[in-house]
């Protein structure tokens, strides 16, 4: 039964991805806001919505060490995996904007609050909280910003419909993502497996399913502006609502190996940074490394 739930929480997610991005895609053409604006709002906070209910979840049951590698396990996920996934698809041209050199910050200033007191307080807590206050009014500011002239061809949904898809696009995705997570972390108890290595790979894996199918469908589909917002915007937003609510419940205690686990994903943030920097494209051989350099990075936290 449960390889049964494991194949429907798949089929939501893609489904719920398809219908998700399809309206997602739509509002931003009736709002005449680029693509990446969008994938930085909308899609990102609401393919986040997982890692929200984990790690909030853990936070007030007293579990919140989770929160932390969930957090992090994810965001390393995205950058790697889901950005990598979606070069190997369609490669496609990179112009990197404030908002990635900002995803770079607050991992950078999260590594800062975690080196010194091996925790993050409700007062840094407050920080963070602030600081996604301040990124969202950017945001907004950005979408006025840079409003674009009305599109030639298909002619958008209208604004309600595309509301009811996104509700039940995002409602397939954060089911089925739990579907997967559940019931995959279950068959792997079955195995013999540690909970600990489940929760650094499965849950970590398994909430950041959304963002690799609505990304993969969005680059499918030739909107790699949703796809690239998708996983700035999560990853903004896992460090700084996420982790910032969880702390705000409860203090955070932090493992020292996270500290390893933060430094290796500003290094990798760095890397594709330098290559989408000097190249202004993300091709198939810097995915497919990208994809390596995950799958390097799993074998380390098997081991350790």
């Amino acid at each position: 039964m449960m390889y049964l739930w494991l194949i429907l929480g798949f089929v939501l997610l893609i489904k719920g991805a398809d219908y998700f991005v399809e309206a997602s895609s739509s509002i931003a053409k009736t709002l005449r806001v680029p693509r990446i604006i969008i994938g930085l709002t909308i899609v990102a906070f609401g393919t986040s919505a997982p890692e929200l209910a984990v790690s909030t979840t853990a936070a007030l049951s007293g579990n919140n060490d989770i929160a932390i590698g969930n957090v992090i396990g994810s965001n390393i996920f995205n950058l790697l995996v889901v950005l990598g996934a979606c070069g190997i698809i369609r490669p496609f041209g990179v112009r990197l904007r404030w908002d990635y050199a900002a995803s770079v910050g607050v991992t950078v200033i999260l590594f800062i609050m975690m080196l010194f007191n091996l925790d993050i307080t409700r007062t840094e807590a407050i920080i963070l909280l602030c600081l996604f206050s301040v990124f969202v009014g950017l945001t907004i500011r950005d979408a006025i910003i840079n409003r674009t002239s009305a599109e030639e061809g298909d002619k958008p949904l209208p604004l309600w419909l595309a509301a009811v898809f996104i509700i039940g696009g995002l409602s397939a995705i954060i089911w089925g993502g739990n579907l997967v997570v559940e019931n995959a972390s279950a068959i792997a108890a079955s195995f013999g497996l540690s909970q600990n290595l489940i929760g650094l790979t499965i849950v970590a894996i398994g909430t950041s399913l959304p963002e690799l199918v609505t990304s993969i469908v969005a680059s499918r589909k030739g909107e790699n502006g949703l796809a690239l917002g998708n996983v700035i915007g999560s990853n903004i937003f896992n460090i700084l609502m996420v982790l910032g609510a969880s702390s705000a419940i409860s203090p955070i205690k932090v493992n020292p190996l996270s500290l390893y686990d933060t430094g290796f994903l500003i290094g990798a943030s760095m890397i594709t940074w330098i290559w989408c920097k000097s190249k202004k494209q993300l091709n198939r051989a810097e995915s497919a490394f990208m994809i390596i350099l995950y799958i390097l990075y799993m074998i380390y936290i098997i081991i350790r």
